[in-house]
């Protein structure tokens, strides 16, 4: 190391020591290093692009200063970033990112090689029969089976991605659909596995596409009258992964072009992957026939973490970002927030964000308070089966009778009122609503909906139930 560099830097750490909390000093300023001085510009290596970006945004303007009293005016600074071996047996690579561009510490011009912006798909439709034709996968590469780690909740899922990744097509899981509850890694191992793939086969086609794009792709097409070539372009996908497939549910027409589509890739040996928020058994209109080709594969569950897969997943996201915090920190949020993956990685950069901003040692005093409110705060996902419950309750009788084919008045009112809050609290269709309760039609449920608005604008009584159901549903 160029003993220039590392004495500007240690120069700067003394004024920089001086001039924030010390704890903050340790977390964000310790684990830098000099790398070297050249023509007036020092180059510093930092743990992750998370810690370049943390620093740029919280403590450019202290560096600048520290910077500018040992190198003046036209003093520049480049970040280094060192990435740990996390892919095999690759060798590691560096990156240099210039900072910010807003006239404080200035650095070098330096191109940064990206290998993949996710751009959006500018043109879904392409000539039929063209295999040259560029089709970007969508892919986010920072989901990889690196950072996707293995425990007893996910080991079949995650198993059955990487036989899928070594021979797409080729295996007794297509399609693979991956299905479980929120923030539980489903999309995670859905581009880890076309991450994989397009790593091993650099010549197929891999292509990541939301359930809920894809259907506004149908729309579009059927406009503008080129569903055939909606079809085509779908059909020369090698691998086709479908994200959130539930979305398809009570939309015929989608669900028609897709089951075709389905069949000429799984007949052509092409992979399909699907993630749902249910396993196919539960779905709620979709059609019987696509449900059974669903089944074909393999429908691989990811279930909540147990304590020491959550632990790992905290350990591996501090090292991945290089940010260093002691155990008993670790276990505390571990032990407290269960229910899934992103809410685990969210309480630890709110811990790591009020250190910095408040100023405050990270201790578990800190790390109780903060996860108190970030639990507090985690609204839970409200299902229609949970709304039918709570209404029930409320009016003091059985799911079944809400269901039930009865117009007796109060119960025919606290029916409309499950699928007014069910229209409000979910994203599933009307169609999908009137299904789940009682089996009635979309018109039933837009009925439901009117009745209940005009119902609260004119009756005190009815007004109140609306009141106190909101408040049950919004705890």
């Amino acid at each position: 190391m160029n003993l220039t560099a590392q004495t500007v830097w240690e120069n700067c750490l003394s004024f920089i020591k001086d001039n924030i909390q010390p704890q903050a000093y340790k977390t964000w300023f310790e684990p830098i290093a000099a790398v070297k001085l050249t023509d007036n510009a020092l180059s510093i290596q930092v743990p992750s692009k998370f810690f370049y970006e943390w620093l740029e945004e919280h403590y450019v303007k202290i560096l600048k200063v520290a910077l500018t009293k040992e190198l003046g005016e036209t003093a520049k600074l480049v970040y280094v970033i060192k990435m740990e071996n996390s892919y095999g047996n690759r060798q590691p690579f560096t990156e240099k990112i210039p900072s910010s561009n807003r006239g404080a510490v200035k650095s070098q011009d330096v191109d940064i090689p990206l290998q993949n912006k996710n751009p959006e798909l500018k043109n879904p439709f392409v000539i039929p029969g063209i295999r040259n034709v560029k089709i970007e996968s969508q892919l986010n590469p920072s989901y990889n089976f690196e950072n996707f780690l293995e425990g007893d909740s996910n080991r079949l899922a995650r198993n059955a991605g990487l036989a899928v990744a070594n021979k797409p097509g080729g295996t007794s899981f297509n399609p693979l659909l991956i299905f479980g509850g929120v923030g539980l890694g489903k999309t995670h191992l859905a581009h880890a596995i076309g991450v994989d793939i397009k790593d091993k086969y650099p010549e197929k086609t891999v292509l990541y596409i939301s359930a809920e794009k894809f259907t506004q792709q149908y729309i579009d097409s059927v406009k503008k009258n080129n569903r055939n070539d909606f079809i085509h372009f779908y059909q020369i996908i090698d691998v086709l992964i479908i994200d959130d497939v539930q979305f398809l549910s009570g939309k015929s027409g989608t669900q028609d072009v897709f089951f075709h589509i389905f069949n000429h890739l799984h007949q052509n040996g092409k992979q399909v992957i699907l993630t749902s928020d249910k396993a196919p058994v539960d779905m709620q209109d979709i059609e019987q026939r696509l449900l059974s080709r669903f089944k074909w594969g393999l429908s691989a569950e990811l279930q909540t973490p147990d304590f020491e897969t959550r632990v790992s997943i905290l350990k591996n996201k501090l090292y991945r970002d290089g940010v260093d915090m002691n155990d008993d920190i670790i276990e505390y949020v571990a032990k407290h927030i269960k229910t899934n993956v992103r809410e685990l990685e969210g309480a630890i950069i709110s811990l790591i964000a009020q250190s910095s901003f408040n100023k405050k040692e990270i201790t578990v005093n800190l790390a109780k308070d903060i996860v108190e409110k970030f639990v507090k705060n985690t609204k839970r996902e409200v299902s229609i089966d949970y709304i039918q419950k709570v209404v029930s309750d409320y009016f003091q009788m059985d799911v079944s009778t809400l269901q039930s084919k009865t117009r007796k008045r109060h119960i025919v009112q606290a029916r409309q009122l499950a699928m007014f809050f069910a229209k409000k609290f979910t994203k599933a269709s009307l169609a999908s609503i009137g299904s789940q309760i009682g089996k009635r039609d979309h018109a039933t449920v837009l009925h439901a909906c009117k009745t209940v608005d005009n119902l609260s604008a004119t009756d005190k009584q009815f007004r109140k139930y609306v009141e106190d159901l909101s408040k049950k549903l919004s705890l």
